[in-house]
């Protein structure tokens, strides 16, 4: 039996790793727990992880070695067409690197070498029918609207909607927005658009309320400022894109579709000029921040009543 090589790949975490689970445990199932090798590529060389592609195994017909970014071993990166010649016959092997310079020559031999597989981030709508799927498949319901609302609240992350539908589930079968409101808090990076979005439009009500509360969760001033920064830095990127679709977007600037949806709302309402007003008197506010003894709360306040 001819060995296999398998890269594992992409910003979809929960695929991902729900990937490399599946497969060491079908390895597992055919041989033994004691016949799989797991090495670390912040922690082990080079030459250790070729080695452990080169030996046979032991008191096994078979061995699969799992290699956790081994890329992070420059003389392993750099090697690694002649490393793929070398592996034995008798050994399978994992190469799980989530995170690749699509430009290095590394990440074209796994592509072309191994069986590369990519795991992609879900936007908005697939991540809606995913969470609206899992959660039919043990005998629960969600709508594609309170799919939506959670995503809204919690963020993008597919294992964290995970982890939240199984606790939602749990309370009760039929997930509702009241289930949801109940069990779940808001993410401070999605609060920080809702701050936004309140901010633009205008709703100083709404501003203060979301202000009030990201400060009793314990969030400092200056950590609101460097999550609004942040955002600000989307709106640009989404801005200066123009007609350009969301997934191109995303792909460029290494950001979810999702994130890209949801900013395209805010985008119509400003323009490029709007938005490098916005960073300029952001990054004064912080430097009188840390030049001067001023209350960081009204201060911070004060900026976002006058995004309207």
């Amino acid at each position: 039996m001819i060995h296999m090589v398998v890269t594992l790949t992409g910003p979809n975490d929960h695929l991902r790793k729900a990937a490399l689970s599946e497969r060491v445990a079908a390895f597992i199932a055919e041989h033994d727990d004691m016949a799989v090798e797991r090495l670390d590529g912040e922690e082990a060389s080079a030459e250790r992880m070729r080695e452990a592609l080169q030996s046979l195994p032991f008191l096994s017909a078979r061995k699969l070695v799992v290699l956790r970014e081994p890329g992070k071993q420059k003389a392993f990166a750099e090697a690694i067409a002649d490393i793929l010649e070398d592996v034995a016959e008798t050994t399978d092997v994992i190469i799980y690197e989530p995170k690749l310079d699509k430009r290095s020559v590394y990440y074209k031999t796994l592509k072309k070498a191994t069986d590369f597989q990519e795991f992609a981030a879900l936007d908005a709508s697939g991540l809606a029918r995913w969470a609206a799927a899992y959660v039919a498949e043990r005998q629960g319901t969600l709508s594609a609207g309170d799919a939506n609302t959670l995503i809204a609240r919690v963020g993008s992350s597919q294992q964290l909607l995970q982890s939240e539908l199984d606790k939602l589930l749990t309370y009760d079968p039929h997930i509702t927005k009241q289930t949801i409101a109940l069990l779940t808090e808001r993410t401070p990076d999605s609060t920080i658009f809702e701050l936004l979005d309140a901010a633009f439009s205008g709703n100083t009500a709404r501003v203060f309320a979301l202000y009030k509360e990201q400060r009793a969760l314990k969030v400092e001033p200056q950590a609101i400022m460097a999550l609004m920064a942040w955002q600000l830095h989307i709106l640009a990127v989404v801005k200066a894109a123009g007609p350009r679709s969301i997934d191109a977007v995303a792909k460029e600037a290494k950001l979810n579709p999702f994130v890209v949806r949801k900013s395209q709302g805010l985008v119509r309402r400003l323009s490029l000029v709007d938005i490098r007003r916005l960073v300029a008197d952001l990054l004064r506010l912080d430097m009188q921040l840390k030049r001067s003894a001023v209350d960081a709360d009204e201060a911070l306040q004060h900026y976002l009543l006058t995004m309207a």
